[in-house]
């Protein structure tokens, strides 16, 4: 996303072109505190942009200060994004994790603000509503990213309703309001026969998919996790799904050289395909929102890969 320009007056001194270190350091600092009263991430987020311009003269200083003003730009770049489904497992994990990065997040699901309290639920807004009855004009307001975490199981007809339909309309809201990006959480194939792909959960993510890459061909970016472990809280309760996919994630990366000529056969994945963390789909989540050259179809590997530059930064 381009930055916005802020502009900072600050004191001017004698000469711009004769400004010592000594000089632009403070400057510098009036500028970021000026910056920080305006409404963008903490400073310490290393998603928020802080530019300012000094120079020095490689001769005699002067640091005397006369009363005009000068002028110091500071472009800001702010991201702020919508997560659909954010009080779920996964969405919560990524307003966790975007909150962590300095990025704003609202969160929109049907049932609001978890009952569960965490130092960075009370950076989410939390929204509740239904994505086929949303007030887009009020959810949307000052996006840069859609997130859809939206799915789930049932009969035929509310799995396509709830993994295809219900993302249409949410893909279709962002586009009609100018949102430049959207990020859907799909599934992985499984490497299964094409018959078994033709239920309604895989047919709505895949209908989900193609709208997202036709509306946003050089922006959107669907993931397809296999199974994701991680914390799951349900009803007050914690069910640690990371006890089993955590070991299991280790053990077939540590014998992916022997099982990968299997990965050919049908419906191998579903032994062979590795978890992965919450966390990893959160932080890849991250990446996508930040990186404007990271768009289109990513795999369970290109998922870990993109958390990992999220994590390191």
């Amino acid at each position: 996303m381009a930055p916005s320009p802020l502009l900072v007056r600050l004191p001017a001194l004698a000469s711009p072109l004769l400004l010592s270190p000594r000089r632009c350091l403070p400057a510098m600092a009036a500028a970021a505190a000026s910056v920080r009263a305006a409404p963008a991430p903490t400073a310490a987020a290393p998603f928020s942009r802080l530019r300012s311009r000094c120079r020095f003269s490689a001769s005699a200083v002067k640091e005397e200060y006369s009363s005009t003003p000068i002028d110091i730009v500071a472009d800001v770049k702010t991201e702020k994004i919508v997560v659909l489904g954010g009080s779920g497992f996964v969405g919560s994990a990524i307003c966790k994790a975007a909150v962590s990065k300095g990025i704003e997040v609202v969160s929109l699901s049907r049932s609001g603000r978890p009952s569960y309290s965490d130092s960075w639920v009370d950076q989410v807004n939390w929204l509740a509503g239904d994505v086929f009855y949303a007030r887009w004009d009020e959810v949307l307001v000052g996006a840069t990213a859609v997130v859809s975490t939206l799915g789930g199981f049932g009969n035929e007809e509310q799995m396509k309703r709830i993994n295809g339909e219900a993302n249409i309309v949410a893909v279709n809201a962002a586009k009609e309001y100018g949102i430049p990006k959207f990020v859907l959480i799909s599934v992985h194939d499984y490497n299964l026969p094409s018959f078994l792909l033709t239920s309604g959960y895989f047919t709505g993510k895949r209908k989900a998919e193609s709208e997202v890459l036709s509306k946003y061909p050089a922006s959107g970016v669907v993931l397809r996790p296999g199974f994701i472990y991680g914390k799951r809280k349900v009803n007050g309760f914690e069910i640690p799904l990371d006890t089993v996919g955590q070991p299991l994630e280790k053990l077939l990366s540590s014998v992916e050289n022997f099982t990968k000529p299997l990965s050919s056969l049908p419906a191998s994945d579903l032994i062979l395909a590795p978890p992965v963390s919450v966390d990893d789909v959160a932080y890849a989540v991250v990446n996508a929102v930040v990186d404007d050259s990271f768009f289109g179809v990513f795999t369970i590997e290109q998922i870990k890969e993109a958390a990992a530059k999220v994590r390191v930064s």
